[in-house]
C-alpha cells in the first residue's frame, strides 16, 4: 500500500447521529511502517485528523494496522478500538477492552487479512485521569454512565469521524465490523463506508466486569446477550 503523507482535502461528515451540523475535517497520514507482531506481519499507519470548530482546531490521532489484502472482496474484518490503558496495558478486568482487542487480532490473523483502527479516546473520550475519577465513583456505587455524568460528561464523548476518513483514504468502501456498538455501525455508514456485516465481539464473562457489561447493554444499547 503506497504511502501518502500529503494532507487530504477537507472531508465533510456528520459527527455523530446526535449532531446535525457539518464538520470541517482534514485527514493527514503521518507515517507508515512494517509492524511485526505475534499475530502476524502487519503494516502500521499513523493518522491525524484536524477538526475545525468555532474557537480553534481539535486534533485527533489514531493508528491503523492492516494485514494482507484489505482492498479485494469480500470486505475485510475491521475493529475500531478506543485506547484503554488500564485494560490494554495493565489487563484490567473492570472492562472488556483488552479481551475485545485480542479477539479482533486473533480473528484478523485467522483470516489472513483485515484492519484494526486504534483511536486515542481513553475512557470513551474523557481522558485517563477522569476515567480514574470515574472508577472511584463506581467504587462508591455509580455505574459507568452515572460516573461520567457526575463528573460533568456525557456517557460517551467519542467521535468516529477519524476511522471513517481513514477507511476512505485507504480505499476501503466496505467492511465487516467487529463491534457490539450500533453507534459505530451508524457512524461508518454516515461516513460513506458500507458495513456489510456486524460481527459480534464478545468477551468471556467475568464477575468483576459483569455490572459494566450490563450497563453497556441495558443503557447504551450494546448488542449482546445476558452477561
Amino acid at each position: 500500500m503506497k504511502r501518502n503523507t500529503a494532507p487530504q482535502p477537507h472531508l465533510i461528515f456528520m459527527d455523530s447521529p446526535a449532531i446535525n451540523t457539518p464538520v470541517d475535517f482534514t485527514l493527514h497520514q503521518a507515517a507508515e511502517a512494517d509492524f511485526p507482531t505475534e499475530y502476524g506481519q502487519f503494516r502500521i499507519f499513523g493518522f491525524e485528523g484536524r477538526i475545525r470548530q468555532p474557537g480553534g482546531v481539535r486534533l485527533e490521532e489514531a493508528v491503523a494496522l492492516t494485514l494482507g489484502d484489505v482492498l479485494s472482496a469480500p470486505p475485510p474484518l475491521l475493529r475500531i478500538h478506543s485506547q484503554c490503558l488500564t485494560g490494554d496495558v495493565f489487563h484490567s478486568l473492570r472492562c472488556d477492552c483488552r479481551a475485545q482487542l485480542e479477539i479482533a487480532l486473533r480473528e484478523v490473523a485467522a483470516e489472513g487479512r483485515g484492519l484494526i483502527i486504534y483511536e486515542l479516546q481513553e475512557g470513551r473520550g474523557i481522558g485517563l485521569l477522569n476515567k480514574l475519577r470515574a472508577y472511584e465513583l463506581q467504587d462508591n456505587g455509580a455505574d459507568t454512565i452515572e460516573a461520567n455524568e457526575q463528573l460533568g460528561f456525557e456517557s460517551d464523548l467519542r467521535s468516529y469521524l477519524l476511522p471513517g476518513a481513514i477507511l476512505l483514504h485507504l480505499g476501503i468502501p466496505a467492511v465487516r465490523l467487529m463491534s457490539n456498538n450500533p453507534d459505530k455501525v451508524r457512524a461508518l455508514e454516515e461516513a460513506g463506508v458500507s458495513v456489510a456485516e456486524r460481527v459480534p465481539c464478545i468477551a468471556d464473562a467475568h464477575e468483576s466486569r459483569r455490572g459494566y457489561l450490563e450497563t453497556k447493554r441495558e443503557r447504551m444499547g450494546h448488542l449482546f446477550d445476558e452477561v
